[in-house]
This record gives structure tokens, sequence and C-alpha cells, in this order.
């Protein structure tokens, strides 16, 4: 019995801050050691697939600033903007570099 009760102070210690507060530590690695071994000529295709979790990012945000009074609603607003730049700024980019691919002109 004592190890149930143990194991329930511990779990009470463990705030949402602090599980966040890792998972945010802990992803920083983890996208960091990835990033770092793409080859350059992945760069485009992986470009297309993070815009896409930019749109997923955008659907949430829609659904925050929808259904929330109060401050989540301008955090979803917030959320709207950032994601929307970011999506538009990657596909600019994505066009760019599909660009020098292409045929030249002329």
């Amino acid at each position: 019995m004592d190890a149930l009760e143990n194991a329930g102070v511990a779990i009470e210690l463990l705030s949402p801050v602090m599980v966040g507060l890792y998972l945010l530590v802990l992803g920083s690695f983890v996208g960091f050691e990835l990033i770092t071994k793409v080859p350059p000529t992945l760069h485009t295709p992986l470009m297309s697939g993070s815009n896409a979790i930019s749109g997923i990012t955008i659907v949430g945000a829609l659904l925050a600033a929808g259904y929330n009074p109060g401050l989540a609603r301008w955090l979803g607003l917030a959320a709207i903007a950032l994601a929307m730049i970011n999506v538009v700024g990657g596909f600019m980019v994505t066009d760019r570099m599909l660009a020098m691919f292409g045929r030249k002109k002329g």
C-alpha cells in the first residue's frame, strides 16, 4: 500500500506545466538532432511536409479562437496569424527552391 501512496504523491508533483516543459525541452533536442542530420537535397520535401503540419495548426487555432471566450480566443487568433505567416513563407521558399531545379526559359 505504501508504494501506491508514494506513486500518488509523485504523480501529484508533476504539474501540467512541468510536463509541458519536459516535452518542450525533449522535443527541442530531438528536433535539433533530426534537422542537422538531413541532407540538403531533402530540405524541399521536408518544407512541404512542415507546411502541411502548419495547416493542421491553423485548424486547431481556428477551433481555439472560435469556441473559447477570453484569453483563449486571443491566443487562437495569434496562433492563426503566426501559422499563416509560416505556411505562406514556407510555400514561397519551396516554390523558389523548386524553380532552381526547373528548366531555364529562353
